[in-house]
């Protein structure tokens, strides 16, 4: 097999330490180095040193949780190095033998041979933006949390609020939470404090609100209230750092947005996954593979065992299946269409799967071509009484039955 870098390195990356094995080719023999270093920022500079007195041109690391980050920015701007950024999953070595050195000196042969398929490692601005989003969303779910919990502690308490009103943290639902922490225990005075939007009944919310809560349920309720806030503050904070981070994100957040489905949060977040730049994406297909929103190619012996999706992407999997939601909502549209189409035979799961990944494919076109999104309203059409009759006909024969069909006269008068 073909040399294709004759100096490189394989970086076996720790929370502590970094085991790197220097592979060098001269006078066509193969010269292996190891040492270790630390991952302080000093052990690092050391490393980036130690790497480029022996001039070596590439290196490949593992992506192993968060720890190879400051590895690969302090080589960015330490030394010229060709990097990659390898999938553990694609470089797993053969069992039996795992060490971390062994591991480093694997990684170096892999890559003088230029089998390491490098992945996508955003530039520091969509990196920001991505960091940005991804805690806010984490944010977003530990606030529904204490949603819960507050809901589970009304419960203990037989207080029935969130049966009587839809949100227990609007106006009317805050003031009552607030009263009730404060002692009142009066379901009258408690109904009183409803805004007069309120639909329920002044009746039916002092029957919702006449609980039995104790000292316990009210501290708890406090401390969830206080809580929620805290998160509520931070989701301001990072929403004035994520508009202040959207220069140049501002025109491909433009035309990202007209897409049925995108709104003002997960465009953004959707943006700081993919990054604005599709050319390092030759093709739709390889775009929707890395997103892994395509199906998996799972065949054996001429039988296909597995159609599922990959695992990985979640972050923007999820967003996208949100948005996909959102979008089959909006009626006359081609994503309502398509899941009216795939629903029937597919299920539901796999149908908004399915239009997830035609947004982002739209996307990927808008992104590329810097083309507005342009509807094309679809007319579902209905089946015909024949139709839906030679579907049912059919349905039997493979039960195994035979039927014989005749219209209905029908009714006069």
């Amino acid at each position: 097999m073909d040399v294709l870098h004759p100096r490189c390195a394989g970086l076996d990356v720790h929370k502590k330490t970094v085991v790197a094995a220097v592979r060098l080719v001269e006078h066509g023999k193969v010269k292996v180095e190891v040492r270790t270093f630390e991952t302080t920022t000093a052990g690092l500079i050391a490393l980036a040193e130690w790497l480029a007195s022996h001039g070596v041109t590439s290196v490949a690391m593992e992506a192993t949780g968060v720890y190879w980050k400051p590895v690969w920015h302090i080589l960015s701007e330490a030394g010229d190095f060709e990097l990659v950024l390898a999938n553990a999953q694609h470089v797993k070595a053969v069992p039996g033998r795992k060490r971390d050195v062994s591991d480093a000196v694997w990684l170096s042969d892999l890559q003088a041979h230029g089998l390491i398929q490098g992945s996508f490692v955003p530039p520091q601005e969509v990196g920001e933006l991505r960091s940005l989003m991804r805690t806010r969303k984490q944010l977003v779910r530990e606030r529904t949390s204490h949603v819960q919990r507050i809901q589970k502690t009304l419960e203990e308490a037989n207080i029935k609020l969130d049966s009587a009103i839809s949100d227990i943290l609007g106006q009317s639902g805050r003031a009552m939470l607030e009263a009730i922490i404060a002692g009142q225990r009066n379901p009258k005075r408690l109904a009183a404090l409803a805004h007069a939007r309120i639909q329920a009944s002044p009746e039916t919310l002092a029957k919702a609100l006449d609980g039995r809560p104790t000292k316990v349920h009210r501290l708890l309720l406090r401390v969830h209230l206080d809580q929620i806030d805290h998160i509520d503050h931070s989701i301001a904070v990072i929403d004035q750092s994520v508009d202040a981070h959207l220069g140049s994100f501002r025109t491909a957040i433009e035309l990202v947005a007209t897409v049925p489905g995108m709104g003002p949060i997960s465009t953004p977040a959707v943006l700081g996954e993919t990054g604005i730049d599709m050319s390092r994406f030759p093709s739709e297909g390889q775009f929707l593979s890395w997103a892994c929103m395509v199906p998996r190619n799972d065949e054996s012996a001429g039988k296909r065992r597995s159609s599922r999706m990959r695992k990985g992407g979640t972050w923007l999997k999820t967003t996208m299946v949100q948005c996909a939601w959102a979008a089959v909502r909006k009626g006359n549209s081609r994503f309502a269409a398509l899941f009216a189409r795939l629903k029937p035979k597919s299920g539901a799961r796999r149908a908004i799967c399915a239009v997830a990944a035609e947004m982002l494919r739209i996307i990927y076109h808008m992104l590329k071509d810097g083309t507005c999104y342009e509807e094309h309203h679809v007319e579902q059409r209905q089946a015909t009484r024949q139709e839906e009759a030679n579907r049912l006909l059919r349905r039997l024969a493979r039960l195994g039955f035979t039927a014989e069909i005749k219209p209905v006269p029908s009714p006069v008068g």
